[in-house]
């Protein structure tokens, strides 16, 4: 019993194990990809951010630029070209500078820079431009990045290559807008792109994540989830140790009842406690029990019990369908339910079966085998005497070996009519592929050859038009036994269709075909029915093809098909043979 609820638990850790592990393998993934996707999104949420700080330094550019192009003084110092003037004013303004024809005052710019210029007029007239200067340089960057993580980091990229931020001049690849996989300065990082900026052109920002960072925390929950599995485990298998024990002491029970019983105590039963599963079978236990107490009694009755299982066996005749077979179980039926020395089943044509000794009896009944109209003999029975219910039982088994004789009579009438076609009297197109695939299926397994050959009356429906049907069947019946006269007894000739035959001609090459074909040409073309329109000849036409290494169904009617329709496209009243043969009229 043990070992049984060793057994149970380590099952129920299987069963549990597996959709766990694969919960685990499941989750990790999922774990991955989702810790994946919140990089993702943080990196937008930052990247956006940027950009959007980096949009207001450049209109905070252009607005300064403005106002120091508005200053009257700047305009004047422009107009008079007072250069000290110029410079004193563009000194208050950090990254700015002052051009008027060849002359620039101020910082000059140091690309990659983002530049905000405003021209300043006068009447109409330029007098210079103003420009205020955004340094792509590492503050720039400290501000653009102060949305990220902070292992996270921002650089600036121009025309695929850092340009500010660490690494500068290290090849940065990444499509705008798709975050993905990139290494820089030797470390793997997760990156993600704006599109080029414009100002100044082909600037591009880029925000990189630690690939370390996103690894911790996958690790970190997978470590979650194997500690929640491990737990899951241990819980499992405490439940099923403690299921696995309460299930072996009711088991145990029930086998003690079970060997008390064995030992011939039919009294014992089991005690019902509650209405589970296991109630239940002490309940159906326990009325087992009392059947068997009752089984007792009743074999007293064991004469009705072979009775009656006479009785089933004589419904068993009724659904056989061999005629031997069937006279032989009737009489050995016949003989084991009464009891006597021998048996005989005698039909129209003679004596069909025999068992037992007949001769030393001094007592003999027959039962007649009749069905309406049908006659199928009688039934012979000896012994030295016959008991009223021994009669009584011959006679059933008489009344059902009638049932199961006209059943054997009525099948082998269905298994003929399903086998021939009624018209003609050949086989149907079922019986001829039935022969067709043994035929070769022999040629594949043994060698040999063998041919199909496929006919058609030539303007058959033109017959029925003229004279009617009735005629059209005649002429039908006349090829159909132009077929059978030429065939050999191991050919076969069917109705492939219609107004189509078809032969299957063993140990038959191509040339032996068409000769055959060839004869039934000339014999049915010969062939003159009178009706009451005129006197009625046919032609047809013949396809055949040969197979001598078994081949395919299919393949071969096809190719014996498209030689008969070479045949009529070639004028018709003709034999062609398949593979290309040229077609062949002998007359």
């Amino acid at each position: 019993m043990g070992s049984f609820k060793l057994k149970l638990v380590l099952w129920f850790a299987l069963l549990a194990l597996l959709p766990l592990t694969l919960a685990f393998y499941g989750y990790d993934s999922l774990a991955s990809r989702s810790e994946t996707r919140r990089t993702d999104a943080s990196l937008q949420a930052a990247l956006r951010s940027a950009v959007a700080t980096y949009a207001a330094h450049l209109d905070a550019a252009g607005t300064a630029a403005g106002r120091l192009a508005s200053e009257p003084t700047l305009q004047r110092a422009l107009r008079t070209g007072d250069r000290a003037a110029l410079a004193r004013l563009v000194a208050a303004w950090p990254h700015a500078s002052v051009a008027t024809g060849g002359l620039r005052v101020g910082v000059a710019p140091v690309p990659p820079e983002g530049i905000r210029t405003v021209s300043v007029l006068a009447g109409g007239q330029l007098l210079g431009t103003v420009s205020v200067h955004v340094p792509i340089d590492p503050p720039l960057l400290a501000a653009l990045g102060g949305g990220l993580a902070p292992a996270d980091r921002i650089v600036a990229t121009r025309l695929g290559r850092i340009v500010a931020g660490g690494d500068r001049g290290a090849a940065l690849a990444l499509r705008p807008g798709h975050a993905a996989r990139v290494r820089v300065g030797g470390v793997g990082y997760r990156g993600l792109q704006t599109a080029q900026l414009g100002a100044p052109r082909g600037l591009a920002l880029v925000v990189l994540a630690p690939q370390s960072s996103i690894a911790s925390a996958a690790h970190a929950a997978r470590a979650t989830v194997v500690a929640a599995l491990l737990s899951s485990l241990l819980l499992i298998a405490i439940v099923t140790y403690l299921l696995g024990r309460s299930i072996v002491r009711t088991l145990r029970t029930f086998a003690d009842a079970a060997n008390a019983i064995a030992r011939g105590r039919l009294d014992e039963r089991v005690t019902v406690r509650g209405s589970d599963e296991f109630a239940q079978l002490a309940d159906s236990f326990n009325r087992m029990a009392a059947q068997l107490e009752q089984r007792l009694a009743e074999l007293e009755t064991e004469r009705t019990r072979v009775r009656d299982a006479t009785a089933r066996f004589g419904e068993t005749l009724v659904a056989t369908h061999d005629l031997d077979q069937l006279a032989r179980v009737i009489v050995e039926a016949a003989i084991g339910a009464t009891g006597a020395s021998g048996g005989l089943m005698v039909g129209p044509r003679g004596e069909l079966a025999r068992t037992g000794d007949l001769d030393g009896a001094r007592e003999t009944i027959a039962f007649p085998l009749r069905a309406g109209t049908s006659d199928f003999g009688s039934l012979v029975l000896a012994a030295d005497s016959f008991a009223a219910e021994q009669v009584e039982m011959a006679s059933f088994l008489a009344t059902q070996a009638v049932v199961a004789l006209e059943n054997a009579r009525l099948h082998g009438i269905v298994e003929r009519q399903a086998l021939l076609d009624g018209l003609t009297g050949l086989a149907n197109r079922r019986s001829v592929e039935e022969t067709l695939r043994s035929e070769l299926a022999r040629v594949a397994r043994f060698g040999g050859t063998g041919c199909l050959v496929l006919a058609d009356l030539d303007n058959f429906k033109s017959v029925n038009d003229r004279f009617g049907h009735p005629v059209g069947d005649e002429v039908l019946k006349t090829f159909a036994r132009t077929l059978r006269d030429t065939v050999r007894e191991s050919d076969a000739a069917g109705r492939w269709g219609g107004e189509e035959f078809a032969l299957v001609l063993t140990g038959t090459d191509i040339e032996g075909g068409a000769n055959l074909a060839e004869r039934a040409r000339a014999a049915i073309e010969a062939e003159t029915l009178s009706a009451a329109g005129g006197d009625v000849t046919v032609t047809a036409s013949f396809g055949v093809a040969a197979f001598n290494d078994g081949g395919e169904l299919g393949e071969l009617v096809a190719a014996a098909d498209s030689a008969l329709y070479a045949a009529k496209r070639a004028g018709k009243n003709r034999v062609v043979v398949a593979a290309g043969a040229p077609p062949r009229k002998m007359v």
